[in-house]
């Protein structure tokens, strides 16, 4: 520790009565407080925030500064009612006239009106918030006097098209405060070169400040006295063992991928909770005031357990967390790493978390995360091209605050680290498309929202049109939701459900919501209406959240644990199926792409074990299984995990080095992107963010179904009229990263060149025989579901040569 420098006296008493003493990096903070850019890079639970706001609070205590000093931007809203309730700690007990607020999009109207006129000193806030504020006319006056942007959890924005929307924003802002400083704060950065130059107003550099990075985490699988199962993603094998260490520790964070896993694993934990420990249950998908009510119960101490997503991923300080359960395989180690910093979340304090396999496999992508992350290495896969669709919406949201000049414009965005190297004739491209809709669309009065009242002087052709593009702001493109309440007048606000899987529901049918079972009723004013239902067994809800695909850098380490052969680490469970598996074939090793083929019931199967994820997987079986059409060789279908795909049909393939040939693979992507329906909704996402299609309007909402309709006419319209349509080269490079993931395809095929390991086997392979019981994994419900998945696993592995546990 080191003593505080020369703080104002109100601040001074507040360190010398809390007995506090500031840590180096607070202090080096303060002393590069005038620094045009920084990034800080701290442990979980070594004060990062606050020495990002320490500036502000000595500048704001040393006189009189009205108006808004300090913009704070975080990914989600539970982390600004966190850090407003910290703030409120030193400006309270300090006597400090700092008025502190937040503003997201569960801030009132009439509050959103009053900030814009008198700003608080601090404002806390979201990407797609400060975009709504960058578009009204008062935005200069607003931002005029601010003087620092604190943008928490950077590394997590940077990643997304959200964090593309706040820079472009802080470019704005820039031109309206020239003095702005900002600074970026992350305890999960992969390369911070990257993420400076992410920050950074292009050219400018920006610094890299590193604490001290604290003790090495307690991190391990945790022992479950039930094997994981053969296939699945729910962790329910493992509750017992959960409530276990539950029991043991004071509170307990247990998240998941999904929150559709998260809402079946906490029902099956309550009902097995016979102690009536009080347990929560935490995503975005639920209603502010249940999301504020399980906040403020774990910051009030009154829970021991909660199960979350990504929702409390990020920065939350609550400091009697003591155990982090991870249930499925995290996916990328950074994931994990923000994770576990949500236990102990204190300076030099190790934080201990255990993670929970879901399947057999993620066994092994546990061991080689855990690897990684106590190694200190990270994954990251940043674009360092800023998508074309948001800066799109850039310019109609800068519209919307008045006339501007292209050129002027122009050069603010190539400010912005992932457009600084954006030529003009595409900045042109896209200004022409917010103006006229493009060549096909330009003799449509509603796409034509732009006018050039004098050479380069662009504005909003009817001013009218503001409410509309600001109804529409944002990058998040949710599956359509239709919200939840109890039945009756004035009922509780329970969250959201998809549209298409409320449309499935009749009344009597029973689905999970908040934890609880719930009975569908009738569906009002675009509201389900339900009551509450004691059924142990109900319908569950498909909320659709994020499933991260397995990182480029943990799929190398799963193959090279899988190539060493060192099964020994393994518990016994997985260390004698994978020597089955070396015995019996042999294993995948980096570099090179194992394939095995066998018969099994009657048909050919081909599985390729590629690591490359889900999505990658799935575009590889459809681009293999045309060309095996092309080549008489009647594919049937095909399912693919993270890990592998499995492919049958009726007739052998002997070699299937020419299915993957590079040029015949494009060829097949090409002829199979054609009208594909992949394509359209890529289409539609890309379009909603650039403007192009609503997904609001005043009093009223475009259903899902409605969109996709005007999506697709669109789509077709533009393809046919107009293949050049700025719109169709955008939803082209989406799909190559997005649903598509072709380019993970490509690094796989271009890696792997012509080092094809085909293994021909006279039967299913230890390895190979999970993949038919993802085949088989349609809902059964009731109390047969389980027995009838361990029946076919048990046949799978007899199969396979292994005897099931």
């Amino acid at each position: 520790m080191t003593p505080p420098p020369a703080l104002p006296p109100a601040l001074a008493g507040f360190f010398t009565r809390r007995h506090w003493a500031l840590h180096p990096h607070q202090v080096e903070m303060l002393d590069r407080k005038d620094a045009p850019s920084l990034l800080l890079i701290a442990p979980t639970g070594g004060g990062k925030t606050l020495a990002g706001f320490l500036p502000t609070l000595v500048e704001l205590a040393e006189g009189d500064r009205p108006g808004l000093h300090t913009l704070y931007v975080s990914p989600l809203k539970a982390l600004t009612n966190d850090i407003r309730r910290n703030l409120a700690i030193p400006i309270e007990e300090a006597g400090l006239a700092i008025r502190v607020e937040d503003r997201t999009g569960d801030t009132g109207q009439a509050q959103r009106k009053r900030q814009r006129a008198d700003p608080p000193h601090i404002l806390l806030t979201t990407p797609e918030s400060l975009a709504l504020m960058v578009s009204y006319p008062d935005a200069a006056r607003t931002f005029a006097g601010l003087q620092r942007v604190v943008v928490d959890e950077i590394h997590a924005l940077a990643e997304s098209k959200r964090g593309d929307q706040l820079m472009l924003c802080l470019s704005r802002l820039q031109a309206l405060a020239p003095g702005l400083r900002r600074v970026g704060l992350s305890a999960t950065v992969d390369d911070p070169a990257v993420i400076a130059h992410y920050l950074a107003r292009h050219p400018d550099p920006c610094p890299v400040l590193r604490a001290d990075p604290g003790p090495p985490p307690d991190i391990a699988m945790l022992s479950t006295t039930e094997a994981p199962p053969w296939a699945g993603a729910g962790g329910r094998y493992a509750i017992p063992d959960v409530l276990e260490q539950v029991r043991r520790h004071r509170t307990t964070l247990i998240f998941h991928n999904t929150r559709a896993q998260a809402e079946i694993f906490f029902h099956h934990l309550w009902l097995a909770n016979e102690d009536d420990l009080p347990i929560g249950i935490h995503h975005g998908a639920l209603s502010r005031e249940a999301r504020l009510r399980v906040e403020q119960a774990m910051v009030d101490g009154r829970l021991r357990a909660i199960v979350a997503t990504g929702s409390l991923d990020l920065g939350i300080d609550w400091g009697d967390v003591d155990l982090v359960i991870q249930i499925g395989a995290p996916k990328k180690v950074k994931n994990l790493v923000q994770r576990i910093g949500r236990a102990n979340h204190r300076y030099n304090a190790p934080s201990k978390a255990r993670l929970v396999p879901a399947n057999r496999f993620e066994v092994v992508e546990c061991l080689a995360a855990l690897d990684a992350t106590r190694e200190g290495t990270l994954d990251g896969d940043l674009r360092l091209d800023g998508p074309r669709d948001v800066l799109c919406q850039h310019i109609a949201c800068v519209a919307c605050a008045g006339d501007f000049h292209e050129d002027d414009l122009f050069a603010e965005v190539r400010t912005v680290g992932p457009y600084s190297m954006l030529s003009r004739a595409a900045f042109d491209r896209c200004l022409d498309f917010v103006a006229t809709g493009g060549y096909a669309l330009r003799a449509y009065d509603r796409y034509q929202r732009l006018k050039e009242r004098a050479p380069g002087i662009w504005g909003l052709r009817d001013p009218r049109a503001a409410r509309q593009i600001r109804m529409n702001l944002g990058t998040i493109i949710d599956t359509d939701t239709l919200k939840v309440r109890f039945r009756g007048r004035g009922g509780m606000p329970l969250g959201q459900i998809e549209e298409g899987f409320a449309a499935t529901l009749t009344p009597g049918d029973t689905f999970l919501m908040g934890g609880q079972v719930v009975r569908f009723e009738s569906m009002r004013e675009m509201t389900v209406e339900v009551s509450p239902n004691p059924s142990r067994e109900p319908r569950i809800a498909t909320f659709m959240g994020y499933k991260w695909s397995t990182s480029v850098q943990l799929a190398e380490r799963i193959q090279q644990i899988l190539h060493r052969g060192d099964f020994d680490r393994f518990p016994d469970h997985t260390r004698e199926w994978l020597e089955l598996q070396a015995r019996f074939s042999r294993m995948p090793e980096p570099g090179r792409l194992l394939v095995e083929t066998f018969p099994r019931d009657g048909r050919h199967h081909l599985c390729l074990y590629g690591f490359a994820g889900r999505n990658a997987h799935q575009t590889l079986a459809l681009l293999v299984t045309r060309r095996m059409e092309e080549a008489g060789l009647d594919p049937l279908g095909f399912v693919a995990t993270d890990y592998a795909v499995l492919i049958w049909g009726l007739r052998p393939v002997e070699d299937v080095a020419p299915l993957l040939a590079h040029d015949g693979i494009h060829a097949a992507l090409d002829g199979w992107l054609n009208g594909n329906a992949v394509m359209k909704r890529t289409f539609r996402n890309a379009a909603i963010v650039a403007g192009l299609i609503d997904r609001n309007f005043p009093g009223k909402r475009s259903s899902g179904r409605q969109a996709t309709f005007s999506s697709d006419i669109l789509y077709d319209t533009l393809r046919r009229h107009d293949p050049d349509h700025l719109m169709l080269s955008i939803t082209e490079e989406e799909a190559m990263r997005g649903h598509i993931d072709f380019g993970r395809v490509e690094l796989l095929l271009d890696t792997v060149g012509d080092r094809i390991d085909q293994v021909a086997l006279p039967r299913v392979s230890p390895l190979a025989a999970p993949l038919f019981l993802e085949m088989g994994r349609v809902p059964i419900k009731g109390a047969a579901e389980g027995r009838l998945i361990q029946e076919e696993a048990g046949r799978l592995m007899a199969e396979a040569g292994l005897t099931l546990d």
